[in-house]
Order: C-alpha cells, then structure tokens, then sequence
C-alpha cells in the first residue's frame, strides 16, 4: 500500500504518493514539489512548514527526506551523485528522471557524509 504525503490548507487539497516525490524546493513563501514524472505543483506553504508538519511525521526507516540547506528537502532514495567540491546534487533512479540541483557545498559535504553512513552496508 502507497504512503502519501497530503497537503491541505484552506485553499487547496493535493495528495503525493510519497515515494514519487524526489524534492521539495523553497520558493519564497511557496514551495515546488518535484516528482518522479518530471511534474512540480506549487503548494502555498513555506518550505519550513512542510518540514515541521509534515516531514518530521513521515520520516521512517523507509522513506527518508532530508533538508538540504535553507530551500531544499531531498528524498534520500534518489540521491544519485553528491559533488561538494562543485556544489552539485544529482537526484535520479537512473531510468526516468535526473534533477541536477545546486547546494551550499559544506551542507553537501554533511549530505555526502550522511548517506554513506545510511548506506555502508550497500556499498561495495
């Protein structure tokens, strides 16, 4: 069964299937929700509400979001490349869909140092 991510206020109702969400990016008091089908919606809540309100309440083992800094939360399942050196994040499932998004590069160096720590079991 899908987990959803569901925003609601008093103007609007959007439903996510959260594992189709790839990130969430700042855009003023707005917020773009970016998914696996090249689409982004505009949602009338800052980037800060979303992480406090709705975030925080569906972090799990299993679906991991992350802020990135002061305008982005990344899902972590779609992390392809981190650059901090250059600064750059790669969002991917390397079949459908590439995002390559730009970050304060001491936040990508934490990032980069984060997932390793997720996924040291993973890599080879």
């Amino acid at each position: 069964m899908s987990e959803f991510l569901i925003i609601r206020n008093t103007t609007e109702f959007i439903r996510f299937v959260l594992d189709n969400v790839v990130y969430i990016s700042a855009a003023g008091n707005y917020s773009d929700i970016h998914t696996r089908d090249n689409e982004s919606r505009t949602v009338t809540l800052q980037l800060g509400k979303i992480e406090d309100d709705y975030i925080e309440k569906i972090a799990s083992d299993k679906k991991d979001f992350v802020r990135v800094g002061k305008s982005l939360i990344v899902n972590v399942d779609y992390v392809h490349v981190i650059i901090p050196s250059k600064g750059v994040l790669i969002l991917s499932d390397n079949s459908t869909f590439k995002y390559t998004l730009k970050a304060d590069k001491d936040v990508l160096k934490d990032m980069k140092k984060y997932v390793e720590a997720k996924w040291k079991n993973e890599i080879l």
